[in-house]
């Protein structure tokens, strides 16, 4: 039985992982935390995702929520990410995380965190986006430079990051399989008098509106045709599905950073 920490518990996408690690029948939650101080310290976790009580208290000690874990799951905020990393080395645990809008400074650490231990980090660890983006890497290796590229996101009125990771993987993808860097012809957005598309340009283009979970569609347009790949998630629970595929996965690996690819097995 695979034992899983939920750093975020509190959160939307804590007590997704909570439900789907519950209904597994080959995992289990041990540990749950959130940040010190918040109101649902001291709650079953089991209770704050519908599911009634599991007999695991939210703490905001995460050594407290590792103890026993194999595993720690985190979709929490950037700032949390040194904190987190440090109380997994403290405990030996493995850590699959999905937090977005880290910044170069939140990736070193990570990278200097997997010389210790295990971890998998991803923008977004749903099965389906991360075959979505190999299709997408597939696409421009076919569809050469004289296609524009055009990638399209959308989530809920409350995401905090725009592009979302998942868009700037997507075009990481493309660019990559064209030999280009994404910083180097990024256009994110567009507004006012932007003068013609640059030839390579990678346009990324964001929507915040309502509950939508997320959308992304990436376009190769041509002067004479369009090829339109599409993923539309439907429930936040699907990332909570990978990421628990990805834990199962980590737990035979040694110290390292790993990626979905590596889980999925693409070359």
């Amino acid at each position: 039985m695979l034992k899983i920490a939920v750093f975020g518990a509190n959160g939307r996408m804590g007590r997704a992982v909570t439900r789907v690690v519950t209904a597994s029948a080959d995992a289990e939650v041990v540990g749950a935390c959130t940040e010190p101080g918040h109101e649902t310290v001291g709650q079953d976790v089991g209770e704050l995702a519908g599911l009634g009580s599991l007999g695991v208290a939210v703490t905001g000690d995460a050594a407290e929520a590792l103890a026993g874990a194999d595993v720690a799951i985190d979709f929490t905020l950037p700032a949390a990410v040194p904190g987190n990393l440090l109380a997994c080395q403290a405990n030996e645990c493995r850590l699959v995380m999905g937090t977005t809008g880290l910044t170069a400074d939140h990736v070193g650490l990570i990278d200097q965190a997997s010389e210790e231990i295990s971890i998998l980090y991803g923008r977004n660890l749903s099965i389906g986006v991360n075959v979505f983006t190999e299709l997408a890497r597939q696409a421009a290796r076919f569809l050469d430079g004289d296609w524009d590229v055009e990638i399209t996101e959308a989530h809920h009125r409350f995401k905090v990051d725009a592009p979302s990771g998942t868009a700037l993987e997507l075009g990481e993808a493309v660019a990559d399989e064209r030999g280009q860097n994404l910083d180097d012809v990024a256009i994110i957005g567009r507004s006012g008098h932007t003068g013609a598309r640059p030839p390579g340009g990678i346009g990324i283009s964001s929507i915040r509106a309502g509950n939508i979970v997320g959308d992304h569609t990436v376009a190769f347009v041509s002067d004479t045709e369009t090829v339109e790949l599409t993923h539309h998630a439907v429930d936040r629970e699907l990332f909570a599905s990978g990421a628990l595929r990805a834990a199962h996965w980590l737990r035979n690996q040694p110290a390292g950073l790993y990626g979905m690819r590596d889980v999925l097995g693409f070359d």
